[in-house]
């Protein structure tokens, strides 16, 4: 069986969303504009054809890359241990003096560490899963070693 991934609930709402969205709506235009091109004529020097065959085949293996990723999800139930950091907790961390900051852990398809999402497969991620609140984290990223001190897990 392939690894699993892991998404939360809201991460695997808005793949489907993204999966219905492109067999449905952008598959129907794409159509069109695939007609509205071979019907111009000559196909071997028709840019527009060429272009809509290009955004086909990029339409179709997402829609594949989505199918296999929801095929094999583990969705991440809320994690109400508030003991322990795994999937799906939110954990307050402050290096030194610096502001305390949250970030939710998640699975590596829905990491976005801008907005507070962390993977669990990221070097901060790996780190901080199985620790608890008041431990001190040192993790080895390409700037040097940090050191992190979880202060709330939620």
């Amino acid at each position: 069986m392939p690894d699993p991934k892991y998404l939360t609930a809201e991460g695997m709402s808005r793949l489907q969303a993204e999966l219905e969205e492109l067999k449905g709506p952008r598959r129907l235009d794409l159509a069109k504009r695939l007609r509205s091109a071979i019907q111009m004529g000559d196909l071997s020097e028709n840019a527009d054809y060429h272009k809509a065959k290009e955004d086909q085949a990029f339409l179709e293996g997402r829609i594949q890359e989505l199918e296999y990723l929801l095929r094999n999800v583990v969705v991440i139930e809320k994690n109400v241990s508030s003991e322990i950091v795994g999937l799906g907790n939110h954990v307050t961390i402050q290096e030194g003096d610096s502001p305390a900051e949250t970030y939710h852990v998640v699975g590596a398809k829905e990491a976005d560490p801008r907005n507070g999402k962390i993977s669990n497969e990221s070097p901060i991620g790996m780190a901080l899963v199985d620790r608890r609140v008041g431990d001190v984290v040192e993790v080895a990223t390409p700037g040097g070693v940090l050191r992190f001190k979880i202060l709330k897990i939620a």
